[in-house]
């Protein structure tokens, strides 16, 4: 990572650890063109043995369908790299690891288009909630090396779920309850 980047992507993966640990929260990753480096950056900060309970790297068609529940209709449908996919991602990382929080990024980085003609550069990020609702983002990053494609995603990844964090911390008002996984206290 370009050192700019580098220091803003560790700022905002610990930021979002804190977060999730005053407020008791936990979180999981499934990545695809990141190759389990969003799940690296958010595992290095301080303190996210409290609240990250951990990771898919699904590459293929094949895991994402088999590890995260993604329907492979869905994807002969809209391909891999799609809101929809990148969605199910989400929720299927969420509902494995039964946790608050799962933030996942399906992609192209190149150097080459994928086999289904998605271009190089095209991002879809998504953070689902136990609550139910899901976000997205989708990029479309050109003319970048493989190596800065790769971090914009996670960066973007990241922003979605600070914002996301954000809007279901001003959704609680004093004296609501977080779940009873969000409660327990494990070691890790």
């Amino acid at each position: 990572m370009t050192p700019d980047l580098t220091d803003t992507v560790e700022a905002l993966a610990h930021r979002i650890v804190e977060q999730l640990t005053e407020e008791k929260l936990t979180l999981a990753t499934a990545e695809s063109c990141t190759g389990g480096a969003l799940a690296c950056i958010l595992s290095a900060a301080p303190g996210s043995g409290e609240i990250f309970e951990g990771g898919f790297v699904c590459y293929s068609k094949r895991a994402k369908e088999r590890v995260l529940g993604v329907s492979p209709a869905v994807i002969a449908e809209t391909t891999a790299v799609s809101r929809r996919v990148v969605e199910a991602m989400a929720h299927g990382a969420r509902d494995r690891l039964d946790c608050d929080f799962a933030v996942a990024i399906t992609g192209v980085t190149g150097p080459e288009p994928d086999e289904d003609g998605n271009p190089v550069g095209l991002v879809h990020s998504a953070v689902a909630a136990r609550a139910g609702n899901v976000n997205h983002l989708e990029q479309t990053l050109q003319g970048v090396p493989p190596e800065t494609l790769r971090e914009e995603a996670i960066l973007g990844a990241l922003r979605l779920l600070a914002a996301a964090l954000d809007r279901s911390s001003q959704a609680l008002t004093p004296g609501d309850e977080r779940s009873s996984t969000a409660q327990r206290a494990s070691p890790r």
